[in-house]
């Protein structure tokens, strides 16, 4: 028997918390943006009236303007969409303990062991519509299906407030004539790539031959064929299931653009001390480093190199980044945003026997660097994390320097990203995999 697999995507979800809280913002245009005079300046989410003017999500908010001069501009506040995402996923595991949230406005439900007690996917699908929207004030769209994917795709086929079912009977005529680039995971580059091979719809994508896919795009192409056919055989996880941790990382959007080696050092350094304090925080080193680089224009690039011994030190992590930024990069171009992750995870408490083979001199050296980082963290956990900092950091005037005065400790939050979406609006974005 197969599975029914719901996903439920709030419409327009920042808009629509500003809609409730100020519901005089229905009457209007409007969108929820980063700030333009910090370089944020983004499109966020937007609600029904901006949508007919053209205005989309990720846009700058020049063009949306250029687009809807009358446009209202409200600036995000993430707390309360973090407490209404809270409510809305209760609702959810009102009717099934197998809900996985899929970043903060979108949830997978596996309800097949719940259809005796509430009825069929579509049915319960409207129902938790109706009740989000009565309980809430908000709509929400949901796809209903036999796998994650589909019911993604069901979510995105009709909003706002709509339920679309997809099946083995009819998935070839809902599914099969989007855009291949509809399909999760698949991106810019990799929809590029497929084009490049005459493949535009899922269907092509579906009709294809995994192995010339995987020959392209790797053990991912043959995944994607995969998907596009409906094989999908992925569980839901619980909410509360402990996840495991796959890569840690932080990404920021400068106050000016990066220009030069010494602009480069001092973001790179800021960036790496987070990323090595979130690996010590887990219990966990990296084998690889990952960086990317966006410029002005938003094109980017990302590159990766693999250690010889795991580390969550800041003072390797920006050494291998800013080796890695110069290997790839032309200095003198300017950079807009930076992101350094560590992934190939593995526990600290299994790394030190690997440690004690390396040259004893260099091994001491570690050990030392490893306790002052460590003293570094006991003191940012009792006066706050802006309250030490490199010494290449100061001075400048880029967005990384400490803040004076600042002694509260700050609570670090962990988010999820979707691929090709990521979200630097804030300025710093933390993340872990």
């Amino acid at each position: 028997m197969d599975r029914t697999i719901l996903h439920c995507d709030c419409n327009g979800f920042y808009a629509s918390v500003e809609c409730v809280l100020r519901p005089e913002l229905k009457e209007v245009p409007m969108a929820v943006c980063g700030n333009p005079e910090s370089r944020h300046g983004i499109i966020l989410a937007k609600n029904e009236l901006a949508k007919k003017y053209g205005v989309s999500t990720a846009e700058t908010v020049w063009q949306a303007l250029k687009k809807c001069p009358s446009l209202t501009l409200v600036p995000p506040h993430h707390d309360l969409y973090r407490q209404y995402s809270k409510v809305v996923n209760r609702i959810y595991e009102s009717y099934t303990d197998l809900v996985e949230p899929f970043g903060i406005d979108e949830s997978w439900l596996d309800v097949t062991g719940s259809r005796q007690l509430f009825g069929e996917g579509r049915r319960i699908a409207d129902e938790i519509r109706r009740r989000v929207r009565e309980e809430v004030g908000l709509t929400v769209s949901v796809g209903v299906s036999y796998n994650k994917i589909y019911a993604k795709l069901g979510s995105d086929y009709k909003k706002p407030d709509a339920t679309t079912v997809i099946t083995r009977e009819n998935h070839r005529e809902i599914v099969y004539p989007l855009p291949v680039g509809a399909l999760l995971y698949v991106g810019r580059a990799a929809a590029g790539v497929l084009a490049s091979m005459g493949i535009r719809t899922i269907g092509d994508l579906a009709a294809a031959d995994p192995h010339t896919v995987g020959l392209r795009l790797g053990k991912t192409g043959e995944l994607l064929v995969e998907y596009a056919r409906g094989e999908d055989q992925s569980p839901v996880h619980s909410y509360y299931e402990e996840q495991e941790i796959k890569s840690v990382g932080n990404g920021m959007t400068f106050r000016r653009n990066l220009e030069g080696m010494e602009d480069i050092t001092a973001g790179v350094l800021a960036l790496s001390d987070t990323v090595a304090g979130r690996l010590r925080k887990y219990g966990l080193k990296c084998h690889t480093v990952q960086v990317l680089i966006r410029d002005p224009q938003f094109h980017s690039i990302s590159r990766q190199r693999t250690l010889e011994l795991p580390t969550s030190l800041a003072s390797q992590l920006s050494k291998v980044s800013l080796e890695i930024i110069r290997s790839c990069w032309r200095l003198e171009d300017p950079i807009r945003m930076l992101t350094i992750t560590g992934s190939g995870l593995v526990p600290a408490d299994q790394c030190s026997e690997q440690v004690s083979l390396f040259d004893g001199e260099e091994s001491a050296r570690r050990h030392k660097r490893e306790k002052l980082e460590s003293a570094m963290d006991s003191l940012r956990g009792r006066f706050g994390r802006d309250a030490l900092a490199f010494g290449g950091v100061l001075g400048t005037d880029i967005g990384v320097e400490p803040r004076p005065g600042f002694t509260r400790g700050r609570d670090c939050k962990d988010s999820s990203q979707k691929a090709d979406e990521e979200d630097h609006t804030r300025g710093e974005e933390d993340f872990f995999g």
